[in-house]
Formats: C-alpha cells, sequence, structure tokens
C-alpha cells in the first residue's frame, strides 16, 4: 500500500495517508513533475496507461509521481524516471506550485515540484504506467492543448504555461 505525504501550504511535512485515501478526500499532498527535454528542445511527452488510477490515456509531461514518505524529491524523481521511461537520469529542481482538480470519484491536490533534465534518445517505457511517447515542440504543444484539452492532463496545461519563466 502506497503512502503520501501530506502537506500544508507552505510545503511542511504534516503526516502521511494511503495514496488512494488522498485522492478521495482531496489532501493536499506533495507530488513532482519531470520535464524531459532533448538537445532540439523538444519536449518528451508520455501517454499514460488506460489503467491508472486516474486521467488514464491522456498525454502529460514525461514522469510524474509522489515521493515516499521519508525519500527526498531528488531521489524519487530518479527512481520514477527509471520506473516509467528507462531513462538514467538526476532531474534538476525548478519551481512548485499547488493545484486542485476533480477527476469523478478523485481529487488531485497536489504541491507539485517540477524538475527538469536532458535525454536524448528512446525512452524505455514500462507499459503498466505508460502507452506511448512522444517528443514535441512547446510552443506547438501550448497550441494543441488549447485545440484538445481533454487529451491533455490537468497539470500539464498549467506547467506548459508557465515553465519558460524558471528555465
Amino acid at each position: 500500500m502506497e503512502h503520501v505525504i501530506l502537506v500544508d501550504e507552505e510545503d511542511q511535512q504534516i503526516g502521511t495517508m494511503e495514496k488512494m485515501e488522498a485522492h478521495r478526500k482531496g489532501a493536499l499532498h506533495r507530488a513532482f513533475s519531470v520535464l524531459v527535454f532533448n538537445s532540439k528542445g523538444e519536449m518528451l511527452l508520455q501517454k499514460r496507461a488506460k489503467s491508472k488510477y486516474h486521467s488514464g490515456g491522456l498525454w502529460s509531461n514525461a514522469c510524474c509521481s509522489h515521493p515516499r514518505p521519508e525519500e527526498t524529491l531528488a531521489a524519487a524523481t530518479t527512481r520514477r524516471m527509471k520506473e516509467e521511461l528507462g531513462i538514467d537520469a538526476h532531474p534538476q529542481y525548478l519551481y512548485k506550485f499547488q493545484y486542485k482538480a476533480n477527476l469523478g470519484d478523485l481529487i488531485e491536490h497536489e504541491l507539485d515540484h517540477v524538475f527538469v533534465c536532458e535525454f536524448d534518445g528512446e525512452p524505455n517505457i514500462n507499459l503498466e504506467e505508460v502507452e506511448g511517447w512522444t517528443y514535441v515542440e512547446p510552443s506547438l504543444l501550448k497550441d494543441k492543448i488549447k485545440e484538445n484539452p481533454e487529451q491533455y492532463t490537468f497539470w500539464l496545461e498549467r506547467i506548459i504555461n508557465t515553465y519558460t519563466q524558471y528555465v
């Protein structure tokens, strides 16, 4: 059973909770999103596996998840990049933001820490997590999200509209 780290508005840990319970209750918890760019400046997107507990089949940033209790964000990003994409990388922290989204029976209420790294090549995807991937020019991605927002995760739109302030 996985647990997430509950936090207050200032990102101070206030406890832990079983992951699905936190998403049912909409409890604010720590999360991360990794943006991966190749040397051409294209962003790696993943299509989330349809079997994911929410947002299955939607396009999202390269990697997103939650650190485990007692795990640093840096260690968590490195771990999940390997688990989801087969990429051995050490993403660098950019910024954090908070969001809340109603996803049917679940509520994503996260303090999301955004990380970035560079990778040239093809990921070796874990089909339990990811059903597809592509590289896309970020300015084109903004247009695609505006045209078809239902094909993308809620948090990706927030990230794509703000990350350039930090790079």
